[in-house]
């Protein structure tokens, strides 16, 4: 319900992104938290011009059209409608996710003296697109600096990066990762149905992120060859279009399909379907380094058992609970060894499904929420 705005007097949370709201399940959740602990909701995000359509939320959402997409322009247009969109919209809490949020919330708290949460979802300012262009980063890193340490608390998504923040600027950081709910997870989707091969191995790479570094290129690589092999690439990224041309050059165009970002029941119907799942961030910032990735939990719902790279965060929680293998270098040769390594060996494929389900029961929303609920009550 877009530009749906508020009659009653309840207390209010505005929710601030800097994205189009439609495929991030970590705001959505966060939103139905805040419901549950008595806020009516406002989630703000940009409206891109191949934006999806909104989808229907209990919460009220407001997507603004902006003249710019991307680079300086854009952050600097988003902070300046942000900046006056909270000025002139009444709240009791502010919920800024993400470095490039954090600005105008930070201001307009202390303009209003309204409470203010930070929730990071990474750890910004080490991420690839920063890391080589330094004046650019330097200039996140000077937000950074400027509004982190006066925060009495923030969240972020696992300890390491917790520890980080914690280290640097002295501040409380709260963990709640993001995973999905136990009982989001859709009916199995039909191969026939969505046009994939019943007879070759499903392979699923998958996220709203599929950008460099990240192992995609290596992966499709790796599947030319694999003849007995289909990947499936859901969602959206910058490395998308490389993805594809080398799809086509290595003329694999019948083992590799591309699917567009879709709502997060369509991509789990799909996501089920697969053999084996995909965490192949490289360790070239502290980003990736320490990056818990949404696709990981999801592929724990789904049941899918896990090729990842060896990252600190993802590491132990595929080996606490025993549910895949281990790339140890990123050639293509490699990944496609250790693809056939997982596919080969049916008895140890049984036993990960079996502990993905124990671990499905454990890594679940129903349980990390019970945290955040906490952390929400505190700002009553």
């Amino acid at each position: 319900m877009e530009k749906s705005y508020y009659l009653c007097p309840m207390k209010r949370a505005i929710v601030s992104v800097i994205n189009d709201l439609v495929t991030d399940q970590r705001v959505n959740k966060s939103c139905l938290a805040l419901q549950k602990v008595g806020y009516e909701v406002l989630l703000v995000g940009r409206q891109q011009r191949k934006s999806p359509p909104m989808d229907e939320r209990p919460y009220a959402t407001h997507r603004m059209k902006l003249l710019f997409e991307k680079g300086p322009l854009f952050y600097a247009e988003y902070n300046i409608r942000l900046f006056f969109f909270l000025l002139f919209h009444r709240a009791n809490l502010l919920l800024s996710n993400d470095l490039d949020t954090i600005l105008p919330n930070y201001f307009i708290s202390r303009l209003k003296g309204i409470k203010m949460i930070f929730d990071s979802h990474e750890y910004f300012t080490e991420t690839p697109e920063l890391v080589h262009r330094p004046k650019v980063q330097k200039v996140w890193k000077r937000i950074e600096g400027f509004v982190v340490p006066k925060l009495n608390e923030m969240i972020t998504v696992c300890n390491s990066i917790a520890d980080l923040f914690r280290e640097k600027y002295g501040v409380k950081v709260h963990v709640i990762r993001n995973i999905p709910p136990r009982k989001a997870l859709p009916p199995k989707g039909d191969k026939e149905t969505l046009g994939l091969p019943a007879d070759k191995h499903l392979l699923v790479l998958q996220g709203s992120g599929i950008n460099i570094q990240r192992g995609a290129e290596e992966l499709v690589q790796a599947i030319s060859l694999l003849d007995d092999c289909f990947l499936m690439i859901i969602g959206g990224g910058d490395v998308l279009p490389i993805l594809k041309q080398m799809v086509v050059d290595l003329k694999i165009t019948d083992r590799v399909r591309f699917f567009p970002r879709m709502t997060y029941q369509q991509m789990m119907a799909h996501t089920q379907l697969a053999e084996l799942g995909f965490c192949l961030d490289k360790d070239t910032n502290l980003n990736y380094r320490f990056s818990l990735p949404n696709k990981l939990f999801d592929f724990i719902q789904a049941g899918v058992p896990i090729v990842a790279s060896h990252l600190t965060e993802i590491e132990k929680i595929i080996r606490q609970y025993d549910l895949g293998l281990f790339i140890e270098n990123h050639e293509p040769v490699t990944i496609a060894a250790t693809i056939h390594e997982a596919l080969s060996d049916e008895v140890r494929r049984a036993q990960w499904k079996q502990n993905l389900k124990v671990a499905a029961q454990d890594l679940c929303w129903e349980n990390e929420e019970q945290k955040l609920l906490e952390i929400y009550r505190h700002y009553d």
